[in-house]
C-alpha cells in the first residue's frame, strides 16, 4: 500500500486541444491496467533506493536491505545481488497505452557532482501498437576515495494487439552496465574523530581506504575510469506471443461508432528469452597484504593486478496454455506451461590471466501452473502459482505460492493471507566451478537445497490510512558467507518474525505525521542478524498553500534502526557476510529536511540530507553515521531534482 495524499496526477491535464491525454500501463504478467502514482512526499520513489536499504556510502554503490529478504527464486541463480536495485528488469517493465505521445525528463543533482538523468518516451504508433523507451544514467564520484559509480541503463518495450484482438505481441529489451568503485572501507574509523578533522581529514576524500589508489577520486561527470571496482553488465531480450480463441462481440456507441470486443476462452502463449550476465571484479593496484590477510590470496608482488569474472548466457523457451472460466472476466484464468532452459557459464582458470577460461553447459526443464481470480466485487481474490524443476541442473527445486485477499467492507478494509514455500539450489557463487568461489577448504561443502516457508498477512484500512502486515519465516539449510571468502550452510531450522505498520496521522490542517515501523526478531540459532526496530518518520505539510495549481510537501524526515550485529561487505565477491562478534550502532538517527512541490506537469525535490552529521562544536558536518562497518555515510548532502512530464 502507498499511503496517498490529495491531488490528482498532472498527466491528465488539459492540453488546449479538444482531448486530454489518457495514459495507463500494465506489467507483463498481469492484464490489469494501472494509473500513475501521484504521491509527492516520497523521494525514494524517484530514485532506485528503497528507504529501508542502505548503501556503502555513495549513490550507486552496493546496497542491502535492513529487512530479512532471502532469495525465493527456485532454479539457477548467479548469486550477485548487491546491485539489484540499480537494474532495469523485465519484471518491472511497463507496457503503456496512451492517446498522445508522452515523455518524462528527470534530472537530479547532488553534492560532489552526484547526478542522475532519466529519459522516458512512449507513444502509440497505431491505436493498437505502443512503443516505449527509457534511459537512465547514475554518476556519483562520492565523498570518500575510490567509491565513484557510473551506471547506464536502458529499456525498450513494444506492445501490439491485432485489430480483431485475438493476437498480442510483447517485446522487452533491457541493458544494464553497472560500474562501481570498491574501496574496502576506510582504514580506520578514527579518521572520523575530532583530532583527525583537525589534521585535515574533514575533507573526507583525504582519508585512506583499504582498496584502490591512495588519492582523491575524480569529480569528472563523464569519467568512467574505475581502477578498483565491480563491473556488472547484463542484458535481456524477450518476446512473448499470445493467440486467443473465444467469442467476438461489439459495443455500439452510436450510428457511426462500433467498438469491437473479444472474450477469450483459450489462450496459447509462447515466450522466448535470452539473457546475458557478465560479473567482473578488477583491482589494478592490488595490495598483497590486504588480499593475503582477508582472502588468503598470495599475489605475485606487493602491487599487482587482480581480476575475476563469471560470464553467463541463459536461453529459455516457454509454452503455456490459459483457460478462462468466465468469458467476461479476463482476470480469472488457469495457466499451465513448461519451459526448457539452456545455460552456459564461462569462468577463468587464473585471477592473473584474463584470457585463461573454461566453460560449463547446463540445462533445466521445469513445469509451472497458475490460477488467478480477481473478482468484480473484490470478495476473496485468489492468486496461486507454482513451478517444479523436473530434470536438469536444478532438478527438485520448486516454489509454491498462494494468497487470498478480501474486501471485508469499505468501513473495515482489506485483508490478505498467504503462504509460500521455496526449495532451491543455493546460488551458483556457492558452486566450486564459479570463479568467485575462493574458499580453499580441502573438503568443499556438499550444499543441500535451501528451504524457506513464509506465512504472511496484511490488513489495509484506506480511510484510516493504515496498513499492518506480518511475515513469519521458517528456514533450513541457509547458505551464507562466514568470512570474506569462506562459505557455509546452516543445517538447523531457524525462524524469523517480521511485523510492520504504516500510518498517516493528521496533526492539524494540512500537517501530517507519516510513520513506517518494522519489528524483526530471529528465533533459533541461525546465521542471520537483523535490527529489532527499523523506522522512518516524516512530519510535515502536505497541501497547496491556497494556490490552485500547486501541490507542496515540506518538513523533516528521520530514519533509524537499533543496534545489531550487522553484516560486513566483501568487495572481491560483491557479497555481504555474516558476523556475530561486533555490534554496529548509529551515532544518531539519519535526519533530512525536504521541500517537494508540483505545479501541473513540473515537479521539484529539494533536500538537505544527513543533517545529523552536524558537529555543534566545530560547525562542520563531520559526525558521520556508519551503517556498514568501515563504510561511513557522507556528511551534509544537498540534492535538487527536477521531474518534468510532456504531452505532445
Amino acid at each position: 500500500m502507498t499511503m496517498g495524499q490529495g491531488g490528482g496526477d498532472s498527466i491528465a491535464h488539459r492540453t488546449g486541444l479538444e482531448d486530454s491525454i489518457t495514459i495507463r500501463f500494465r506489467y507483463l504478467d498481469t492484464s490489469r491496467l494501472r494509473d500513475f502514482d501521484s504521491v509527492l512526499y516520497d523521494f525514494n520513489q524517484k530514485i532506485p533506493i528503497p528507504w529501508y536499504h542502505i548503501t556503502l556510502g555513495n549513490f550507486g554503490n552496493a546496497s542491502r536491505s535492513l529487512l530479512f529478504t532471502p532469495q525465493l527464486k527456485p532454479g539457477w541463480d548467479h548469486g550477485f545481488h548487491a546491485y539489484d536495485i540499480y537494474n532495469l528488469t523485465v519484471a518491472d517493465a511497463k507496457f503503456y497505452n496512451t492517446t498522445r505521445p508522452y515523455a518524462e525528463l528527470n534530472y537530479l543533482l547532488g553534492s560532489r557532482s552526484e547526478q542522475m538523468i532519466r529519459l522516458m518516451h512512449t507513444q502509440n504508433l497505431t491505436p493498437n501498437w505502443n512503443m516505449a523507451f527509457e534511459y537512465r544514467l547514475i554518476n556519483a564520484p562520492g565523498f570518500f576515495q575510490n567509491q565513484n559509480t557510473n551506471h547506464n541503463n536502458y529499456r525498450f518495450t513494444s506492445w501490439y494487439k491485432s485489430k480483431n484482438l485475438r493476437y498480442q505481441n510483447f517485446v522487452i529489451v533491457t541493458g544494464n552496465k553497472l560500474q562501481s568503485g570498491e574501496n574496502g572501507g576506510i582504514r580506520n574509523d578514527d579518521y572520523l574523530s575530532t583530532d583527525s578533522v583537525e589534521a585535515g581529514y574533514d575533507e573526507r576524500s583525504n582519508i585512506p581506504t583499504k582498496l584502490g589508489p591512495d588519492q582523491p577520486g575524480s569529480r569528472n561527470f563523464f569519467s568512467t575510469n574505475i581502477a578498483t571496482g565491480t563491473m556488472y553488465t547484463n542484458a535481456s531480450y524477450m518476446m512473448r506471443q499470445q493467440y486467443d480463441i473465444g467469442q467476438k462481440d461489439s459495443l455500439v456507441v452510436n450510428d457511426t461508432t462500433v467498438i469491437p470486443l473479444f472474450y477469450p476462452r483459450l489462450r496459447l502463449e509462447h515466450t522466448i528469452g535470452l539473457s546475458t550476465y557478465h560479473y567482473r571484479f578488477r583491482d589494478t593496484y592490488a595490495d598483497s597484504s590486504y588480499y593475503n590477510s582477508l582472502y588468503a590470496i598470495n599475489l605475485r608482488q606487493a602491487r599487482d593486478t587482480f581480476f575475476n569474472r563469471d560470464h553467463w548466457k541463459d536461453l529459455t523457451n516457454d509454452f503455456s496454455i490459459y483457460t478462462f472460466p468466465d468469458a467476461k472476466n479476463p482476470q480469472q484464468f488457469l495457466k499451465l506451461g513448461a519451459s526448457f532452459q539452456s545455460l552456459k557459464g564461462e569462468f577463468i582458470d587464473s585471477v592473473y590471466l584474463k584470457d585463461s577460461s573454461y566453460s560449463k553447459n547446463y540445462y533445466n526443464f521445469f513445469v509451472h501452473g497458475e490460477y488467478r481470480n480477481r473478482t468484480r466485487n473484490q470478495k476473496w481474490d485468489i492468486e496461486a502459482m507454482g513451478n517444479f524443476y523436473v530434470t536438469g541442473f536444478n532438478a527438485g527445486d520448486y516454489n509454491a505460492y498462494i494468497s487470498l485477499q478480501r474486501l471485508i467492507s469499505k468501513q473495515i478494509g482489506y485483508l490478505e493471507l498467504g503462504f509460500q514455500n521455496t526449495n532451491r539450489t543455493p546460488s551458483f557463487v556457492f558452486n566450486t566451478n564459479s570463479s568467485f568461489y575462493l574458499d580453499t577448504a580441502s573438503s568443499p561443502i556438499d550444499f543441500k537445497k535451501e528451504n524457506t516457508s513464509i506465512l504472511f498477512g496484511s490488513f489495509v484500512q484506506p480511510r484510516l490510512r493504515l496498513k499492518l502486515s506480518g511475515k513469519y519465516y521458517l528456514i533450513t539449510n541457509y547458505a551464507y558467507y562466514k568470512s570474506y571468502y569462506q562459505v557455509d550452510q546452516a543445517p538447523t531450522l531457524f525462524n524469523l518474525l517480521q511485523v510492520s505498520a504504516e500510518k498517516i496521522f493528521k496533526i492539524g490542517g494540512s500537517w501530517n505525521w507519516k510513520t513506517w515501523v518494522i519489528l524483526q526478531q530471529r528465533l533459533g540459532d541461525g546465521p542471520v542478524n537483523v535490527p529489532l526496530l527499523t523506522t522512518r518518520n516524516q512530519i510535515g505539510y502536505d497541501g497547496n498553500l491556497g494556490f490552485k495549481n500547486l501541490n507542496i510537501s515540506f518538513g523533516a524526515e528521520v530514519r533509524y534502526f537499533t543496534a545489531y550485529k550487522a553484516p560486513r561487505y566483501s568487495p572481491l565477491l560483491g557479497q555481504y557476510i555474516y558476523q556475530n562478534d561486533e555490534t554496529l550502532t548509529l551515532r544518531r538517527p539519519d535526519i533530512s529536511g525536504y521541500l517537494h512541490f508540483r505545479i501541473k506537469s513540473f515537479s521539484a525535490y529539494v533536500r538537505a540530507e544527513n543533517l545529523n552529521a552536524l558537529d555543534v562544536t566545530s560547525g562542520g558536518f563531520t559526525k558521520n553515521n556508519i551503517p556498514t562497518f568501515n563504510y561511513p555515510y557522507p556528511g551534509l548532502q544537498i540534492r535538487v531534482g527536477i521531474f518534468w512530464s510532456f504531452v505532445n
